[in-house]
């Protein structure tokens, strides 16, 4: 366990999650008491810029999401468009800005890993990568270091997964010396009738986790993703995580593999925020609780903190939502693919995201707090999402997914 995982909910603790003081008592002020030191993570997460798009909301509701060929618009993992006979592209951009400036290599391959898991999550299979990249100036001191890093990131794990680059653009200029933009996007192919979604249905189903082991990698990665750099970013390099593009490859055959069989209710796959935002997300949509047993989740490093556990950002790893009935022949696809395969919760009906760990509950809030009722730059407006599941496709008001 760590240090900190009982520590006091102190101003400073408050401040090193990215949360200024009205926000937290926006905390107390939801909740109705003090949040254990979990929950102050989770929190944080779920509110922080890099999950919750609290200023650039705005701006994105500007952009046009509709038309007769959007089978899925804003709210999901990825958007789909109708190409016509049957088929659809999943698509899918996102920036891995703060990671690639601190870790080049392992920020733009995660990057890439991440906007690949959102396209299959939605049932496609990848079929191209491209990137548009913005660096300092050639002569700039960390220049050079950063670009060989995000290029060979980009490459490395776009060709280990087996999904080429099909094209890109780069641009120079000395107002991006103190951070980069690292900007990745996917495509994949897959049948219109046949989308997945990570919406939540049913109670007392078993929520399954899928993929990777669970470590200590990217702890933090979203805050980190959202705050300002100072003159301590070297300390914020372990909140970078790790990517192994060939665990990822099976886990893509194996979940494209288990929603052919009828299996699959809703998935999401873990990215930003991790077990959080994934578990958070999936009920939210759905109207239902989620009760998480963090003595059930794989991992590979001793003592794991619920905090931990909650916030880690390990790569290749899935949440799903599973047909009871096919328990058994879905556990048995992803042994076959190497990958870990284990119940670690169920839905409830009581609307409550509860985190239970060493047999001591570690959180219990409700989801719709953690998923709706974020703050945004000018007030604590709500960020509740529509999620379109037939044409026409019609948004008033278009919300956005979260990085998850």
């Amino acid at each position: 366990m760590t240090a900190h995982a009982t520590a006091a909910i102190t101003p400073d603790l408050i401040k090193a999650h990215g949360l200024k003081p009205d926000k937290y008592q926006r905390i107390l002020d939801l909740i109705g008491r003090e949040p254990s030191y979990t929950e102050l993570g989770i929190f944080s997460a779920m509110w922080n810029e890099h999950c919750s798009y609290k200023s650039s909301k705005k701006w994105l509701r500007t952009l046009p999401t509709t038309g007769p060929q959007v089978i899925q618009g804003p709210g999901e993992n990825a958007g789909v468009v109708d190409i016509g006979d049957g088929d659809c592209v999943v698509f899918k951009m996102e920036s891995h800005n703060h990671p690639s400036y601190i870790e080049p290599y392992q920020g733009a391959a995660t990057g890439v890993g991440g906007i690949l898991r959102d396209v299959f999550t939605m049932g496609a299979r990848p079929i191209a990568t491209m990137n548009a990249l913005r660096f300092g100036a050639p002569d700039h001191p960390k220049t050079k270091h950063l670009v060989a890093g995000v290029v060979a990131g980009v490459g490395g794990y776009g060709n280990a997964f087996g999904v080429p680059t099909v094209g890109g653009e780069v641009n120079f200029d000395a107002r991006y010396n103190g951070n980069i933009l690292v900007n990745a996007f996917a495509a994949g192919i897959a049948k219109s009738n046949a989308i997945f979604l990570s919406e939540a249905k049913g109670v007392g189903l078993p929520v399954v986790y899928l993929g990777a082991k669970t470590g200590r990698d990217g702890v933090g990665g979203a805050t980190m993703a959202s705050a300002e750099f100072d003159d301590k970013i070297e300390e914020k390099r372990p909140t970078v995580q790790v990517g192994d593009p060939f665990t990822e490859k099976c886990l893509l055959e194996a979940c494209l593999e288990l929603m052919a069989s009828g299996a699959v209710i809703a998935i999401q796959d873990m990215g930003a925020a991790g077990l959080t935002c994934s578990a958070v997300e999936m009920g939210a949509k759905g109207d239902l609780g989620i009760e998480l047993d963090l003595d059930k989740v794989p991992v590979r490093e001793e003592r794991m903190s619920a905090y931990e556990m909650m916030l880690s950002e390990s790569q290749e790893r899935m949440l799903m939502v599973l047909r009871p009935e096919k328990e058994k022949q879905a556990e048995a696809i992803f042994v076959k693919w190497g990958l870990d395969f284990a119940i670690v919760g169920h839905t409830t009906d009581d609307l409550r995201f509860r985190v239970l760990h060493e047999g001591a509950e570690a959180a219990n809030c409700r989801s719709r707090i953690l998923a709706t009722r974020r703050p945004n730059m000018t007030g604590h407006g709500s960020s509740r999402r529509s999620a379109s599941r037939s044409r026409p496709v019609t948004f008033r008001r278009p919300t956005w997914p979260t990085r998850c």
